[in-house]
């Protein structure tokens, strides 16, 4: 049995006053976390005073990018290891959005996925088609692809600390959200593809996100498709209230 789990990615949101406030606002109107994960991925500036807020609750850390080097002559980066030493749990990798403005390639993230393993952090990584892919049918060429070059190399214990989040860049901030049978179909052939690449075993484990203009009202029919584990939600998770009724509509 997979445990579910959503995720909290402000992106480059909050200050620390803020993200104090957000913590203390969730933790008072739910004990947060009793059979999913719940995880929560603010910008590196809040994510010292985030962690030491969330002490004594069940909810997760994450960041929201690493670099792609242990460390050195690298200005402006955060390493693996200083996400880990800040107290994170999880790292989102292969944003769409740093894909898209930061020119992040597949092979990129392969490299900075090992280096999360290393440094014992577990992956979210995410991938997804344009609206351009997905009007020419190519929706399963591209998350293929991406799936083929991010994970080349990982070992079984490697891939067990993965989960992947599909996020259709066409639904992204746009207020968009793919149907719940576009997203069945879709996790339905990322769930085929890990049996094929990685194995019955690790397949039935990998829990596999959907992410892309998520909300209350969307939230329960999505985690309702076979295939769906989780939600990696955006803009939503920027109030405490919108993010917790998110939580409590879908579980």
């Amino acid at each position: 049995m997979r445990r579910p789990i959503v995720v909290g990615n402000w992106k480059m949101n909050m200050l620390i006053s803020s993200s104090r406030k957000w913590v203390e606002e969730l933790l008072n109107i739910s004990d947060c976390a009793g059979t999913i994960d719940i995880v929560v991925a603010p910008p590196f500036t809040s994510i010292s005073v985030v962690r030491q807020y969330l002490e004594g609750s069940k909810v997760l850390l994450a960041g929201q990018n690493l670099a792609s080097i242990a460390e050195g002559a690298q200005t402006g980066e955060i390493s693996a290891n200083m996400l880990k030493d800040a107290g994170c749990d999880y790292v989102i990798l292969g944003h769409s959005e740093r894909r898209q403005y930061q020119q992040e390639s597949d092979g990129l993230i392969n490299k900075k996925i090992f280096l999360a393993c290393q440094s014992g952090l577990d992956v979210i990584l995410c991938i997804g088609e344009s609206m351009g892919e997905r009007n020419s049918g190519k929706t399963n060429d591209v998350i293929e692809r991406q799936l083929t070059t991010c994970l080349e190399g990982l070992s079984e214990g490697q891939l067990n600390s993965l989960s992947i989040a599909y996020e259709p860049i066409w639904a992204i901030g746009t207020g968009n959200t793919a149907n719940p049978n576009q997203v069945q179909d879709v996790h339905g052939f990322i769930r085929s593809w890990c049996e094929k690449s990685i194995g019955k075993s690790l397949s039935r484990v990998t829990r596999i996100l959907y992410g892309g203009s998520v909300n209350s009202q969307s939230s329960p029919a999505l985690m309702a498709q076979p295939d769906v584990d989780g939600l990696l939600v955006g803009g939503a998770s920027l109030r405490s209230k919108s993010f917790y009724d998110i939580i409590k509509s879908s579980f």
